[in-house]
């Protein structure tokens, strides 16, 4: 399903495939060759999503723009299913697998491997060629990889980057204790897509 949101439709060059039922909502442009698969969701909720030639979303993966932090995907890029992407930088010839998640302000450097359920937390720079290995977490500038049992050396670093500032706007408090002001204010901006009209 194609949306318009906010008066601007998605941009879908005619050689690209967009399987039924994914959503492709708002300032979205895909590039030549590239294949969205079932169930996909692109929503350019408060910022635009542009993807390049030759890539593969696969069934099941979320891509949100967002305020601030656009998404950039390259030429050459596999999502995989269930991946979650949120207002990151992603070059060329990356491979993103089953589950990845990569957070507001990520950039993943070219050939880069995030393998299943790797994380990329906010505002982290993974370099060119690094793996991130099998549910273990990349935090930081640059990267440094941790595996998911060292909760205290990713907290460390994590801490320092502000994820309630960064992305709520809320700085200098724990993320449960902010929910009551910064949820009905995020809701509310949601509603905007109320309004969203099939193309």
């Amino acid at each position: 399903m194609l949306l318009d949101h906010n008066g601007i439709a998605p941009r879908i060059d005619v050689s690209a495939r967009v399987a039924p039922m994914a959503v492709v909502c708002g300032d979205v442009t895909i590039g030549a060759n590239t294949s969205i698969g079932f169930g996909a969701v692109l929503t350019a909720e408060s910022g635009p999503i542009v993807i390049g030639a030759n890539c593969v979303i696969m069934d099941t993966a979320v891509i949100r723009g967002v305020r601030g932090n656009p998404i950039r995907i390259g030429d050459n890029v596999l999502v995989g299913p269930r991946a979650y992407l949120t207002g990151c930088e992603v070059a060329d010839n990356v491979f993103l697998a089953t589950g990845a998640t990569i957070f507001n302000g990520a950039r993943i450097g070219t050939r880069a491997t995030v393998r299943i359920n790797g994380i990329v937390h906010i505002k982290t720079v993974l370099a060119a060629d690094t793996v991130v290995p099998i549910n273990w977490v990349a935090v930081g500038d640059p990267a440094q990889l941790f595996s998911p049992h060292e909760h205290e050396k990713i907290w460390a670093i994590q801490k320092e980057l502000d994820f309630p500032g960064y992305v709520f706007g809320v700085s200098g408090k724990p993320v449960a204790t902010i929910l009551p002001d910064v949820l009905p204010r995020y809701a509310k901006s949601l509603q905007r897509h109320k309004d969203d009209k099939a193309v």
